[in-house]
């Protein structure tokens, strides 16, 4: 994985690189530029548009204007002041940190951090300064503006998402380590587009003559210097995949090839699904020790999500309730048999229940699948097949639409589901050994990781894989996220049959 040169001029040791503290870094992909300074845009236009909000919607802030001077000043600090306020604090916060961009809640999360700092800051200058500032106005101005920014910040996010979609506002990827080991970050990389990482070569650290005459999806290199090839690739990034990241003495050194090539280096270590709070890093003596917590499935989080649960179940049966009764009506003109049709699945803790659904197939179903078995389309315990002969008209209308799922807020509010979790698997498939059982840990959901990651068009592998990390690694915003990504999911219909 080295290539360091030794001998010769200090200065061109690649070993590190000396440059003056005002030397200006160029980095070797500067996508993320426009892309910055188009965000840095859509904050002022949203900081302006808070101003705009905050003075016509209530009373002038002052009791009454003593002379030009104060109403030039206040003009001045909601115009200028307060907008390039909002622009310096968002920036000190990291919030335009290209790492961030595109995926993830942590720029959202320094968006929340830089609007409480606002928030102080402003407080703290109308008690210093003893202004006589309506809190009305005060609370609405920073108010907009957080939302304001956080909403067009998201529209924005959807935007770089059809960039990358389009190869555009992409990082080249260079992925180094054993075969098996890239190729596996390979695949995880490729089924997230918006994260904007295309892997564009396979540097092989070892076992690099059973890799030849394979047909592998991008160019393997082997025996070169891991720079030169990434130059040749153009490949802005390099990442360090599996057991190469533990040796340290060539990771080390890999960084110091890298200093001033404007390149990133990056790790995929082989401490895989776990993720986000439950990671902590804690250096002793140089030594990164990463600390792994136990799954946070209890407590106050889990509480509120269990009231989050129940509240909006019953809040949907009764706005969608005209919705329903006509699906209802819908199912019963177009086939014989019961508007629902519940099947036994397994619940938390292995659990049994009746999973409500709208039917969507005719009443003999269940005794035609075993003839079609052969065309089953998927592997693991689920039966799927995109042109399924005993789906009625009705019904694939209400699979592309999802909608045949919303009969399963009442398993919600009868406490056998949740609005996010595994789905439920059926009861009929016998008991689950393994991995498979751990998905029991919590109550199945009406969507999931599995459904916005591609749905029936992922292997049960995969499938198990997302669900268990989900498992693992369960939050409320995790949650948020998987209900605003499942709404994108139904619209698209991808993977819906």
């Amino acid at each position: 994985m080295t290539g360091t040169r030794e001998g010769g001029d200090p200065k061109l040791v690649t070993n590190g690189v000396t440059r003056s503290a005002w030397r200006r870094l160029v980095r070797a992909s500067n996508w993320h530029r426009y892309y910055q300074a188009a965000v840095v845009g859509v904050d002022l236009f949203a900081a302006l548009m808070a101003s705009v909000i905050a003075v016509n919607l209530t009373p002038t802030p002052y009791a009454g204007f003593h002379s030009t001077d104060q109403m030039s000043f206040y003009y001045l600090t909601v115009w200028l002041l307060l907008p390039t306020a909002w622009l310096l604090t968002l920036w000190g916060t990291g919030a335009y940190d290209r790492r961030y961009f595109g995926l993830g809640n942590e720029e959202f999360k320094r968006v929340i951090r830089a609007s409480m700092f606002m928030l102080a800051l402003v407080s703290f200058l109308a008690l210093t300064f003893k202004a006589d500032v309506l809190r009305a106005t005060v609370a609405l101005l920073l108010l907009a503006a957080a939302v304001l920014i956080m909403s067009l910040r998201f529209a924005a996010r959807i935007g770089l998402h059809k960039m990358r979609q389009a190869g555009r506002g992409v990082q080249r990827v260079l992925l180094i380590g054993a075969y098996p080991e890239a190729l596996e970050v390979y695949r995880t990389v490729r089924r997230a587009p918006a994260a904007g990482l295309v892997p564009v070569g396979i540097y092989v650290t070892e076992g690099a003559s059973s890799v030849r005459n394979l047909d592998t999806p991008v160019p393997v290199f082997a025996g070169t210097d891991v720079v030169t090839c990434a130059e040749q690739l153009e490949a802005d990034t390099l990442a360090v995949c599996g057991s190469a990241s533990a040796a340290s003495a060539d990771l080390r050194r890999l960084a110091w090839q890298l200093e001033g090539t404007g390149r990133d280096l990056v790790v995929a270590p082989q401490l895989t699904d776990i993720a986000g709070p439950r990671v902590h890093i804690r250096p002793v003596e140089g030594l990164p020790l990463l600390h792994v917590e136990e799954p946070k499935i209890s407590g106050i989080g889990w509480l509120i999500k269990n009231i989050l649960d129940i509240t909006s179940s019953v809040l949907g049966l009764v706005v969608l309730s005209p919705l329903l009764l006509a699906v209802a009506i819908a199912i019963r003109v177009d086939s014989p048999g019961p508007v629902f049709f519940r099947q036994a699945r397994v619940g938390r803790d292995g659990e049994t229940f009746r999973c409500w659904k709208f039917r969507t197939m005719y009443i003999d179903a269940e005794e035609r699948q075993a003839a079609l078995m052969m065309h089953n389309e998927t592997d693991g315990l689920l039966f799927k097949m995109k042109d399924d002969p005993r789906i009625t008209r009705v019904g694939k209308f209400l699979r592309r639409t999802s909608i045949d799922e919303f009969a399963q807020l009442i398993n919600v509010v009868r406490g056998e589901m949740s609005l996010v979790g595994p789905r439920p698997l059926p009861a009929e498939n016998g008991d689950f050994l393994g991995d498979v059982r751990r998905r029991l840990l919590v109550r199945p959901g009406i969507t999931g990781l599995w459904q916005v990651s591609g749905r029936s068009d992922l292997s049960w592998d995969d499938a198990v894989r997302l669900d268990l990390y989900y498992v693992d690694n369960w939050s409320l915003t995790t949650d948020l996220q998987i209900l605003f990504r499942t709404v994108a999911v139904v619209l698209r219909r991808k993977g819906a049959y």
